[in-house]
């Protein structure tokens, strides 16, 4: 049999952040315990900021009676003399039987104790305690609290207490509180508890008590306002999921508001101004005609029928912090950018200051000019010694604004609030937007920065923290990179693939590693490749036999990836396959260092001189990318075909042996060249 089940914790307001990064792992634990307890049944896990819920409409009253079977000890080593061992007696404490009441059976060729018995399921109602128990226990958000005099500890202090059972309320006891038969509802309906008479009237409860329970449903109610508000004033409201997923959070009546601010503020950088929404007060910024305006959106948890005096208060709240943010943005304009004071600011142990960071950052960005230099005159225009006086430039000011007022109190804008300053103080365009991007991309799919100066820089700023934090032995482990090293590596990749620029790895790490301390250089670039494995995305034996190639250029190491991975995932091409892992496997024992020299005298048959004119017509032409010369390499197959039917290739003669091993052998490091083709799998 089946009732519905309702189990509510009441609490005072549930911290937003901490409850969304784990409220899959909540609903996955209640889901685990069901299963362990052997109860599973369908539920729903829901949630506002005062209470967390989980909803049953059919669970099962008990457990299934089950059997149990244990085995226990041979019975050769169960008695001795006739007279029972330690093993037998602790066999059956266990079982919780005497000794006369085992029984015996074959486990395989032995003969074993064993006993068997009927179990019946337990009650629902008095698993419950111990069940929830175990649930909260589960909950990591964090930073816990403990309240009164208790020992125990939560997310926040627990109020009230719902365990409902079909008719009945089943008694849990939980940081001191009773389970009962109220719920509390919204504090501007009433402070009070409010009963609830059952199960079925719990939702209508709450509804009458302005509560809506389900996050969707509030977020529905959000979105919907949002619209009628856009219709209505001919606004745009920037809808970020996450700032919707947390107001949702501590929403239980949400209310979408227009507010408005003074114009004046509009002088801020748009990053300011919403930053200071977004960030402080939960707001969401609006937008005209594709330009922030001075309107805001507030998704109020209030109940009542007149919002004028909620809106006034939030439009009150909102006017300090963005006089804040004037006063330091024209502060700021005043002092103009520089790096004095970064000496100061340590960087990392063993790896000196901001000011020794930047100083190492431009000697790595003007030895990657000179490399790109012909790109960059073609794009910008501008002369060499132009170009080495900007970049100098870029990277000397692309951390100043560390120093700025308006990023000792925002953070999070450090890099944009350089770029706006130096814009204002009549900077080269390519300068104050290498400032901006300094850190593109911030992570897998984010923009890139968008000209290859600025690439430079942000591949600079990358390259140092890589081998600097590599020099001093801060190497990511596991899971572990507190430094962001993985995606630091990640971003060079995407960079060098978009800008289709060459980089060696072993030709940069060179070139650069005399500004550090000796460190394990081979370290770093199997940490690089290893990152290359998995930014790529490809066949992973296709990566494996690009790089299996001796291949090092990460722009060449993609093209190859991307050209033989496009072959590969034909649905042809695993019939074909088999021809060439025999090339491969022929060709493993030979020294392809050494000279392949073919002797076109020592053929003997029709098929030898076939497969060395296709193979010559192969390698003599010029292919406009690996895509097309991989297709006429694999175009050989019809010849090999009819070389492996008709010609024997370890024959006794020695010379002619050679000569065979050496005409495959050409063709597996032709292939090489791109790929090795014994590792590739399909």
């Amino acid at each position: 049999m089946t009732q519905p089940l309702l189990i509510e914790i009441g609490v005072e307001e549930l911290p937003a952040i901490p409850l969304l990064k784990i409220v899959k792992n909540i609903e996955a634990s209640w889901k685990k315990l069901l299963e362990e307890y052997k109860l599973a049944a369908d539920f729903r896990f829901v949630y506002t900021p005062r209470r967390l819920v989980l909803m049953h409409d059919k669970m099962p009253l008990k457990q299934e009676d089950s059997t149990v079977e244990l085995m226990g000890p041979p019975v050769a080593a169960a008695f001795k003399d006739g007279e029972p061992t330690p093993a037998a007696l602790g066999f059956a404490r266990k079982c919780g039987v005497t000794l006369d009441e085992l029984g015996r059976a074959q486990k395989g060729k032995t003969e074993v104790l064993y006993f068997k018995k009927e179990e019946k399921g337990e009650e629902t109602a008095s698993l419950l305690s111990e069940m929830i128990g175990k649930w909260i226990a589960s909950m990591a958000f964090g930073k816990m609290m403990r309240w009164g005099d208790r020992k125990d500890e939560f997310i926040r202090p627990v109020r009230w207490l719902q365990v409902r059972l079909g008719e009945d309320s089943v008694p849990v006891e939980l940081f001191g509180v009773q389970s009962g038969t109220t719920t509390h509802v919204h504090r501007m309906v009433t402070y009070d508890a409010v009963a609830v008479p059952s199960i079925d009237a719990y939702a209508s409860v709450l509804e009458e008590g302005a509560v809506t329970l389900e996050p969707q449903a509030r977020e529905r109610c959000i979105l919907e306002e949002f619209d009628a508000i856009e219709r209505k004033e001919g606004i745009l409201i920037e809808r970020d999921s996450a700032l919707l997923a947390e107001v949702v959070a501590i929403t239980e009546h949400p209310k979408a508001l227009l507010g408005r601010f003074d114009e004046m503020f509009l002088e801020l950088p748009p990053e300011v101004i919403i930053t200071s929404m977004k960030e402080h007060q939960r707001y969401f910024p609006v937008f005209e005609n594709g330009k922030i305006t001075n309107k805001f959106v507030v998704v109020s948890n209030a109940y009542t029928d007149d919002y004028s005096k909620v809106i006034a208060g939030n439009e009150r709240v909102l006017r300090p912090r963005l006089s804040d943010g004037l006063f330091f943005y024209r502060n700021d304009l005043k002092n103009g950018l520089s790096m004095a004071g970064l000496e100061k600011v340590q960087f990392i142990d063993g790896l000196g200051s901001l000011a020794d960071k930047i100083e190492r950052e431009k000697t790595i960005a003007l030895r990657l000019l000179a490399l790109y230099m012909d790109q960059l005159e073609a794009q910008t225009g501008k002369t060499p010694a132009q170009l080495e006086k900007l970049m100098d430039r870029a990277v000397e000011l692309a951390k100043a604004d560390l120093m700025s007022e308006m990023v000792y109190e925002f953070t999070e804008l450090q890099g944009l609030m350089g770029y706006y300053y130096a814009k204002a103080l009549g900077e080269d365009p390519l300068v104050y937007n290498a400032i901006k991007e300094q850190y593109m991309p911030v992570g897998e799919g984010a923009e890139l920065p968008s000209s290859l100066f600025s690439a430079v820089v942000a591949m600079s700023i990358k390259l140092d923290t890589l081998m600097g934090l590599f020099s001093v032995g801060k190497i990511p482990t596991g899971s572990k990179d507190p430094f962001a090293l993985r995606r630091a590596v990640n971003g060079i990749v995407r960079i060098v693939t978009a800008y289709d620029i060459a980089f060696d790895i072993d030709t940069m790490l060179s070139l650069l590693k005399d500004a550090y301390a000796p460190f394990d250089l081979e370290l770093l670039k199997a940490f690089i490749i290893e990152r290359i494995n998995k930014s790529l995305d490809a066949n992973p034996s296709v990566i494996a036999a690009v790089l299996a190639s001796g291949e090092r250029d990460i722009n060449e190491i993609a093209k190859k990836v991307a050209a033989l991975n496009e072959i590969v995932a034909d649905d042809a091409f695993k019939e074909q396959f088999s021809t060439f892992k025999r090339v491969a496997n022929i060709s493993k024992d030979v020294d392809l260092d050494a000279d392949l020299s073919i002797d076109v005298s020592l053929f003997k048959e029709e098929p030898e001189v076939a497969l060395y004119n296709a193979y010559e017509k192969v390698i003599n032409q010029d292919y406009p990318d690996y895509k097309t010369k991989l297709e006429a390499l694999f175009g050989l197959k019809r010849e090999l075909d009819a070389y492996f039917d008709d010609v024997l290739v370890n024959v006794e003669d020695d010379a002619l042996r050679r000569n065979r091993l050496h005409t495959i052998a050409s063709i597996y490091k032709t292939f090489k060249e791109i790929a090795d083709i014994k590792e590739i799998t399909v």
